[in-house]
This record gives structure tokens, C-alpha cells and sequence, in this order.
């Protein structure tokens, strides 16, 4: 059904099933994975590439909408410039050829294959678009934890990449009861990190409300301690700073003026609802040394990033921390290249109410690069950084035997984000961050597969 110039139709074939599969089947079939250190993983179920641009070319955004008891809707956004089109077709006009297969999974109370769908996208390139949307429905029943697991094959390039988007309809005023717009394009937000001149709509779902409360929290600058301290997690841990009620309408413009979280329901209580995010002027890029400063906390002494922040130039004391990293300007400008390149894919794959950097999973794609391995599971992902290869000969027979460091991730249900994880630190003991800290300050991107570097 054509729902806008931007869109384009979907044949789709859609399956409900409510046969339940027992748990260990499922898990086979979507999760299979270590949760440890020392049990392999099958590469079956690898989506490293997920975290690796240079592994994937096309980067969807996906958002949960949750409009009535029995229906929930997934969102997929398309980027025109990561498409790649053809004119190889009847039609003979510039189009991408993708097909989706979307299982949804119930995970309360055990894990069961709810509903299943197929669709085939032929998305025609249009002039001054770039972005292509659709919703594809959902069969939902109330109170209940979801998995929707996604896998888009592009038939050009036949390349297919997979991803599982966790939800849920415990209520009607979380955050999947809501849809963020644009207040003059009234195009959907696909992402709720917001600019100060930016003017957005919130749009409740669920009927009529009177009322629009918003609380504001001041931004969260804590940074995550190294995974080889054992100290428990860190999260908000003050109230708003402010709370106002506004007369509801689903056209109020409402502009967010200040760097913060704000948290937006039509529930005076505030226990949950929607957040706009507020980072600055410049996120997600590093644009001024007072920014690209910060970011350094991981590899920095506290002495050395408070003597930047003091400095009165800080491009200068910035250019210094990293010449003396790298021993000369030309080494150091590499070394800025890869760590801020890293920043910045962080705060892309990894923000939740804290930009993405700040995050456990960004510290350590930050320090240790993109991983080589990703496994997800109903509860969170874990990550797989290659050790070196270890080679045993027995006569004129050699074995190689391959390793791996894995950090585990859990999901933490947060009223402020659906993308809020924490290191689970006691499944990992041996880290090699002490090595990996002392790399890069010598000037070597440290890589945990070539001990030799550091």
C-alpha cells in the first residue's frame, strides 16, 4: 500500500503463528552464544557487523510503536544513500530489491514464536528523497516481553543483515505508546536526540489526552569505570530538575532549549513515557577541543585531562597529550583519526540517555575497536575480541586453536532508554585493559590478536 512519496508497496505474506516452540529450540535457532569466557559460540549467529561499517553498507533504523492492545507496528527506516539501485527490472526505472522476514517472539513466561512475516520491498529511487519508511504490523497481546528478530536481504548485492529489537506492552504510556515528528516535515523521528533550534510534535497513540507532563533531568556526564574494576553500576541517581504540565494537543510544538534528558507522558505520575535527548549543539561529532577532550578519560590521567580542561589554549594541550602518544605530528594525527572515528561510530551505535561514548559499550569499542564476534540474547549481547592464534604441532600435524575475550552485556530496563546496557563484570576477569590502555598511550591502536604491539 502506498503511504507516501517516500514509500513504496510491499507485497506482503504474512503467517500469525501462536504455536509455542520450546526454549531450548528458539534459543538454537536465534540466540546460540556463550554467556561466559570460556564456552565457544557458533559463528552461525554472528552479527559483528552490526558494529562495523566497513563490514555493512546498510545501517536501518528500526522504532516499536505500540497503538492498540493486539497490534504493535515496526518501523524501518532505509537511508537513499546506502540503497543500491538498479534499472534491471521490468520497469526499467532506479530500484533496490529487498525482502524482510520478521519473526516476533514472546519472551514472558518461557519463549514462543508469536507471529511470523515475509514482505518484499522493490523501493524506486526518487528524486530529493532520502529516506524510505515503512511499518509493518505486529501481532501483540497485552502485559508481555517481545523479541523482534529482522533480517532484510538485499537482493543486489545479496548481502543480508539480521538484528533483534527487544519491546514490550506492559502499559499505555510507556515509550512504544508514542511517535515523535517533526514538527514541520511531520516526518517520524526514528532517532530522539534533538538540536535546540529543532521543533518536534509528540503524538499519543492511545486516545485522548488532556495533559502533556515533562521532566527535566541535567545531562549524565559520569563515565563508566575500566572492566577491571569490579564496582557495581553507575546510573541516574537524582530526580528532575524540573517538571511542567502543558494542555496536550499532538501538533504542540515543543523545542528543548538545554542539554539534558527529557521525559515526556501523559501520566502525571512520570514512571514512564518518551524522552527527547539533548547533547549539544555538535553531537555526535567532536567539533571543539572541549569536546574531543573528554573522551579521553579512558586512556588520560586524571592530572593530564584536568590540565587540558584548565589550559588556556585546549587545542594546544590537546595537540601535546597526543604528539607525546604518538612521538611525532604525523603518528598522532592517525592516532586522532582512529580514536575519534571510533567516538563518533559509538555515540551512533551505543546512545541511549548518555551520549553513546559514556556508555560501557562504548568505552570498549572505543579501547579495543569494533568486535569480532556479536551474539545477542533475549537478556543482552556479548562480544568476542580474537586472542592471539595458538599453534600446536604434533609431527608433521599442526592444530590452531582460536580464542577469545568475551565481555557480556545485559540489558537494564530503564524508563530512560531501550538501548541502556551495563557490563556484567564478573564474567570477565582477565580484561588486558591495563595492556590495552598503555598501547595507545604509546601511539599503537592496540589490537588484542597482536600482543607484539604493545
Amino acid at each position: 500500500m502506498k503511504r507516501k512519496s517516500s514509500e513504496t508497496s510491499i507485497i506482503v505474506r504474512h503467517l500469525s503463528d501462536g504455536t509455542r516452540v520450546t526454549a531450548a529450540v528458539v534459543l538454537l535457532m536465534l540466540f546460540t552464544g556463550s554467556c561466559t569466557t570460556t564456552r565457544p559460540v557458533l559463528d552461525t549467529n554472528d552479527l559483528s557487523y552490526l558494529y562495523n561499517p566497513m563490514k555493512n553498507p546498510v545501517n536501518p533504523r528500526y522504532n516499536i510503536t505500540y497503538p492498540s492492545d493486539n497490534q504493535a507496528s515496526l518501523g524501518i527506516k532505509f537511508f537513499g544513500n546506502e540503497l543500491l539501485f538498479s534499472e534491471a527490472n521490468p520497469q526499467g526505472v532506479p530500484a533496490a530489491s529487498l525482502s524482510l522476514t520478521v519473526k516476533l517472539f514472546r519472551t514472558s513466561g518461557g519463549t514462543a514464536l508469536a507471529d511470523t512475516s515475509f514482505y518484499d520491498l522493490s523501493i524506486v529511487k526518487q528524486a530529493g528523497t532520502e529516506e524510505y519508511v515503512y511499518h509493518i504490523p505486529l501481532n501483540v497481546n497485552p502485559g508481555l516481553e517481545y523479541v523482534a528478530e529482522v533480517k532484510i536481504l538485499d537482493r543486489l548485492r545479496s548481502l543480508v543483515i539480521q538484528t533483534f529489537i527487544p519491546f514490550n506492552t506492559a502499559s499505555v504510556t510507556n515509550r512504544y505508546n508514542y511517535v515523535a515528528r517533526g514538527h514541520f516535515g511531520k516526518n517520524e523521528l526514528f532517532n530522539p536526540v534533538v538540536r535546540v533550534d529543532e521543533y518536534s510534535n509528540l503524538v499519543y497513540l492511545r486516545g485522548k489526552a488532556d495533559s502533556l507532563y515533562i521532566a527535566y533531568y541535567k545531562p549524565y556526564t559520569t563515565k563508566p569505570d575500566p572492566p577491571s574494576m569490579m564496582l557495581p553500576e553507575k546510573a541516574i541517581d537524582y530526580g528532575p530538575d524540573t517538571i511542567i504540565a502543558l494542555a496536550y494537543t499532538d501538533t504542540l510544538p515543543m523545542m528543548f532549549p538545554k542539554p539534558g534528558i527529557y521525559l515526556c507522558s501523559v501520566d502525571s505520575n512520570l514512571t514512564d513515557g518518551f524522552c527527547f535527548y539533548n547533547f549539544g549543539p555538535l553531537f555526535p561529532e567532536m567539533g571543539t577541543p572541549e569536546v574531543m577532550i573528554e573522551p579521553l578519560t579512558y586512556i588520560a590521567t586524571q592530572s593530564e585531562l584536568e590540565e587540558m580542561r584548565t589550559a588556556p589554549r585546549p587545542k594546544v594541550a590537546l595537540d601535546e597529550f597526543w604528539i607525546k602518544c604518538g612521538g611525532n605530528v604525523e603518528k598522532a594525527r592517525e592516532l586522532i583519526r582512529i580514536y575519534y572515528t571510533r567516538v563518533l561510530y559509538a555515540n551512533y551505535y551505543f546512545t541511549s540517555y548518555k551520549e553513546g561514548w559514556r556508555t560501557e559499550r562504548g568505552m570498549i569499542y572505543m579501547i579495543y575497536g569494533p568486535p569480532d564476534k556479536v551474539y545477542k540474547n533475549p537478556g543482552g549481547e556479548t562480544w568476542g575480541y580474537r586472542k592471539p592464534v595458538l599453534k600446536s604441532s604434533w609431527g608433521t600435524r599442526y592444530k590452531v586453536s582460536e580464542e577469545y575475550l568475551y565481555f557480556n552485556f545485559k540489558k537494564k530496563n530503564s524508563i530512560f532508554s531501550e538501548n541502556d546496557y551495563f557490563l556484567s563484570k564478573s564474567e570477565t576477569l582477565v580484561t588486558f585493559w591495563e595492556q590495552a590502555v598503555a598501547s595507545w598511550k604509546k601511539g599503537v591502536v592496540f589490537r588484542l590478536d597482536n600482543p607484539e604491539d604493545y
